[in-house]
């Protein structure tokens, strides 16, 4: 497939997909397998789809394309139901994370059923429809016998393409009479129809992010469009015959999509449906961090990140970690994603999802994959962190403390997460990084004991204890202020006494600052911290 005169071809098809769509409302559909957890990179695909449509003020469909019966995983659909439903993926018509599932049309869901097997009626009609008007044909051969004309090619150093050469010299209805042909269907279900792709002709393509592109048909083989032995197309009729009666406008989807084109445009045209055909955008891969290949689950496993946005239980129970259970925030991994192979233009990086409809477009859609970079990832959490409601990270916060037995005020709690959550880049952290102001130490930092003990250390603590029994108000700033006159007066040295304190109160060299921690606390507290530290230290 070869890309031609991009630049040029590009301006005038952005002109033309920008006039369709002054004239027909915008229909986008994201159409996932049930065959396994939904990748990160299907994510953004069912997002670019969900903001291009809401730009719009489009539809966005979720189908289910079921039709591969020997790759369908049980639970699969649901989880991908709610993946999207976590991330705010929210389509308005098919299948919805509501459970709402039309199998009969209605005004919400005109054209319902959404699941291909419930289609399946649908799909031989038209497979017939291409085999009467001469653009497919039955094909006999047996997968067995297909399996040794590969290794025969294979030993010649040859490639196996079954084409429109290979389809001369096969069993197939294009060989046979029609009385042979009839015979051999109403005697077995081991056929399939298959699409005859037109010799000598050159294809012109057009993709929004990638342009116009043109493909040789005889550079391309006879796929299988429809298999008696399960009464189910496969996804290259499926998909054209549904977006084709679900009138969708706009395809966007894989790159990975991108060697199919051909065929789909083809389709179109043996069906007579060209003035119908959608424009296509096919977004770039998703590339492992290094920058080398396709992001897959084997890279997240070694190198310690999700790929998946839920977790993930497979038949076999195997375990795959998901965003969410590893704290990140629907918003902020949604963010993320938006911006994997995406650029709007400026320097804003984080969006509302409101935010992102208006500023998306696929005219901004890089051709090139994306990287994903784990640190950039936790980087997004952390800025919906600092700024997420402290009191819904309360909320959070509770049941972390109440499995470790803690049982504290809510505003000792909330003035506890204001100290620490800038320190943090998940909830699950919050208790790290604050324990000690549920529990007092009970070691204390070996190198900071050896670096601010000293025999005047007792008499500091005594005098200290005085000075903060008689603080009024008990808040960081009159325990600061207090503080700061006693060091100047005794001529002692700042980062000396704090230090030590900080060491009595904490027992580690982490930590807001000594005040606000003894403000949080509270004066009996500290008090008490400062005693026992007398007695260990």
């Amino acid at each position: 497939m070869t890309e031609c005169s991009i630049w040029e071809q590009t301006t005038h098809s952005f002109t033309k997909h920008k006039t369709d769509m002054q004239t027909k409302p915008v229909r986008v559909r994201f159409a996932p397998s049930p065959t396994g957890p939904l990748h990160m990179g299907g994510v953004r695909t069912a997002l670019f789809n969900y903001l291009f449509a809401k730009k719009h003020n489009g539809t966005c469909v979720l189908r289910i394309e079921d039709t591969d019966s020997r790759r369908f995983v049980p639970g699969a659909e649901e989880y991908i139901i709610q993946a999207l439903d976590w991330c705010g993926i929210l389509p308005e018509e098919g299948v919805l994370p509501n459970g709402d599932v039309a199998t009969e049309p209605s005004p919400q869901h005109p054209y319902a059923p959404y699941r291909q097997s419930q289609r399946k009626d649908i799909y031989k009609e038209y497979a017939l429809r291409l085999v009467k008007q001469g653009h497919a044909y039955y094909a006999f051969d047996t997968p067995e016998e297909l399996d040794v004309l590969r290794k025969e090619a294979e030993e010649k150093g040859q490639a196996f393409v079954y084409d429109s050469r290979f389809r001369k010299k096969t069993a197939n209805s294009l060989n046979r009479t029609a009385e042979e042909t009839a015979e051999r269907i109403r005697k077995s279900n081991n056929w399939v129809i298959r699409f005859a792709i037109p010799e000598d002709r050159t294809v012109v393509l057009n993709d929004l992010i990638r342009g116009d592109m043109q493909v040789q048909t005889n550079t391309l083989d006879d796929k299988v469009l429809w298999k008696a032995h399960d009464g189910l197309p496969t996804y290259h009729l499926a998909n054209v015959v549904d977006d084709y009666l679900m009138q969708i406008t706009h395809v966007i989807r894989g790159e990975e999509w991108l060697p199919s084109l051909p065929l789909h445009y083809l389709l179109y045209d043996a069906f007579g449906w060209e003035e119908n055909r959608p424009q296509f955008a096919h977004v770039p891969l998703l590339l492992k961090p290094d920058g080398k290949g396709k992001l897959s689950k084997r890279d997240g496993d070694r190198l310690g990140f999700p790929v998946f946005p839920l977790e993930w239980i497979g038949p076999d129970g195997e375990k795959s970690s998901g965003y969410r259970e590893s704290g990140y925030f629907p918003e902020a991994f949604t963010n993320l994603i938006a911006l994997l192979g995406w650029n709007p233009g400026t320097e804003q990086e984080i969006f509302s999802m409101e935010e992102l409809i208006q500023a998306f477009s696929l005219e901004r859609v890089l051709k090139s994959g994306a990287r994903f970079n784990p640190e950039k990832a936790r980087w997004f959490n952390e800025q919906y962190l600092r700024k997420y409601p402290e009191d819904q990270l309360l909320e959070l916060f509770m049941p972390i403390l109440k499995e470790k037995g803690i049982d504290a005020g809510e505003e000792k709690i909330q003035k506890t997460i204001s100290l620490i959550k800038n320190r943090a880049s998940f909830v699950h952290e919050f208790w790290d990084l604050s324990s000690y102001f549920f529990i007092p130490p009970d070691t204390y930092d070996a190198s900071m004991k050896k670096k601010f003990l000293t025999p005047e250390t007792p008499e500091i603590i005594r005098q200290v204890s005085e000075l903060l029994s008689a603080c009024t108000p008990f808040d960081a700033s009159g325990i600061g202020n207090a503080l700061a006159e006693w060091i100047k007066e005794k001529q002692l040295k700042t980062g000396h006494v704090m230090n030590t304190l900080r060491l009595c109160i904490v027992g580690q060299p982490t930590g807001p600052g000594v005040a606000e921690i003894m403000e949080v606390i509270g004066k009996e507290e500290t008090l008490e911290r400062l005693e026992k530290a007398l007695t260990h230290l």
